[in-house]
């Protein structure tokens, strides 16, 4: 559906994808805004500010500025080729097949483990507002709701996240109003705040610069889950325009969000009134006398759940199925819904086009992560989930290395496609790199952080020598078909 311009000539000729263009420009953006505004803002923000005071709005910007980039890298590569594999296909095209293959089921790995953390997250808010139906009973029915869904219509996924999104960001919205009402004094019974809580309890660096070092290893992490808009594009009518209007869009606005809630919760409360595990959003519309506010952060919370499982379950299997395209996962994962392959894409319709073996695929592996979250959270999850800690860092240089290969070749080769350009190339792209190489630098001096690293450096390698390994069997397989066929000609 979506074939790679001749800028990846050097590269293995992209295979056509037959996934139906059913999501629109709204859900695009809708994911854009909302695929990051999940739990770890809500309640995951509180250990941030914990460590870092009023600083944490330099933790959020330092943080939300370096996955800015990364997305306006990925963000050119998408718009110029647009494909369901996204940064893997770049990788693969930029760096070779190792690469591609790494890149890829890292990334495939990390959303199903991470799929089992938010749907036994969401049980427990469901358990506690049903009791009498067990966390695993919740379980169960999150993930076949979801997975019906993503086995119907794209669109569905679409309408799905649109609506999830709406209602995260409209709470974001409400909260940052209120919060201003609050510090000017503006709501019933309330004094101005003023900027006390600013420049009080220790001043705005209460822990020094040392404590917006350790902010942005606690906070750096939220970011994450961009990257499914470039994954969805491929399924529009016009990916190339569809995806450069999402990321434009969605990279500002949630930095927005998430510096604009931070610099409110620190004004309106203390930071010392924060604690890691309970949500500072919750601690502000209490103090400003929001009835019933626990319950409705909770709601909020689930929601941002249940969008972010949905949302892991779709990228997931686009993603295990660019992987099958490309020979480097089982070629029977390629099977679509809604008729043969020979079809246009248009021609199937709204219906068809869903790759439902890649999704039932995924979400396999996704109950087994869930079971081994409820049978064994501290010992085997605890390992997967340290196993994939740091991958998504790692998946961020990889996308930065990509880009420095594939501008100049685009540059050279078709100039053209370039519709979303990386700001100040190549210098920013190498502050990027930077950047990660020191937050993996900083995370290995933290005792709590360092397993994290260690686990997935070790996961890293691991799929790496299989890539290298598959990839050299393969070329001397060639190699030797090669002289078998040079031998009969001879003959």
């Amino acid at each position: 559906m979506h074939e790679a311009p001749p800028t990846a000539s050097a590269a293995p000729p992209a295979v056509s994808e037959p996934l139906a263009p059913g999501l629109k420009q709204r859900h695009l953006t809708m994911l854009g805004l909302g695929g990051v505004i999940g739990a770890g803002l809500f309640v995951g923000s509180g250990a941030g500010i914990a460590v870092a005071g009023p600083a944490i709005v330099v933790s959020y910007l330092i943080a939300g500025a370096l996955a800015m980039l990364v997305m306006r890298m990925l963000g050119e590569m998408s718009a110029a080729m647009p494909a369901s594999g996204s940064f893997s296909v770049h990788a693969e095209r930029a760096l070779g097949r190792w690469a591609g293959f790494s890149v890829g089921w890292l990334y495939w790995f990390l959303l199903v483990v991470v799929l089992a953390v938010e749907a036994t997250a969401a049980a427990q808010i469901a358990h506690g507002w049903v009791p009498a139906v067990e966390p695993w009973a919740w379980v169960l029915l999150f993930m076949v709701v979801f997975t019906a869904a993503n086995l119907t219509a794209v669109k569905n996924f679409g309408e799905f996240e649109f609506w999830f999104a709406s209602l995260k960001v409209g709470a974001i919205v409400l909260f940052l109003g209120l919060g201003m009402l609050a510090v000017l004094g503006w709501l019933p019974d309330t004094d101005p705040v003023g900027m006390t809580n600013l420049t009080g309890q220790g001043g705005f660096l209460p822990n020094g610069w040392g404590g917006v070092v350790a902010g942005v290893l606690t906070v750096v992490f939220a970011f994450g889950g961009l990257e499914v808009v470039t994954i969805a594009a491929a399924e529009t009518a016009d990916p190339a325009r569809a995806v450069g209007r999402a990321v434009r869009s969605a990279v500002v606005r949630i930095l927005f969000f998430y510096v604009g809630s931070m610099l409110v919760i620190v004004t309106v409360l203390p930071w010392t009134a924060q604690q890691a595990g309970l949500s500072p959003y919750v601690k502000v519309l209490d103090a400003i006398g929001v009835p019933s506010a626990g319950q409705i952060m909770n709601i909020v919370v689930f929601v941002a759940l249940l969008s972010a499982l949905n949302a892991n379950l779709y990228g997931s299997s686009r993603m295990v199925f660019s992987l099958a395209e490309r020979g480097e996962a089982p070629r029977g994962l390629l099977k679509v819904s809604g008729g043969s392959s020979g079809q246009e894409g248009g021609s199937r319709g709204q219906a068809g086009g869903v790759p439902r073996r890649a999704v039932l695929a995924s979400v396999a592996f996704g109950f087994v992560s869930v079971l081994l979250n409820l049978l064994w959270p501290d010992t085997v999850f605890l390992y997967m989930l340290n196993s994939v800690g740091a991958v998504l860092l790692f998946v961020w240089a990889l996308i930065a290395a990509s880009q420095l290969r594939l501008r100049a070749r685009l540059e050279r080769e078709a100039p053209q496609a370039l519709e979303l350009r990386m700001w100040c190339f190549p210098y920013l792209t190498w502050l990027t790199l930077a950047g990660l190489l020191g937050v993996l630098l900083l995370m290995l001096t933290d005792d709590g952080a360092r397993p994290q690293v260690l686990w997935s450096a070790g996961a890293t390698a691991l799929v790496v020598l299989v890539a290298v390994v598959r990839q050299r069997r393969e070329r001397q397989e060639r190699e030797r078909s090669e002289r078998e066929r040079s031998g009969f000609t001879h003959r």
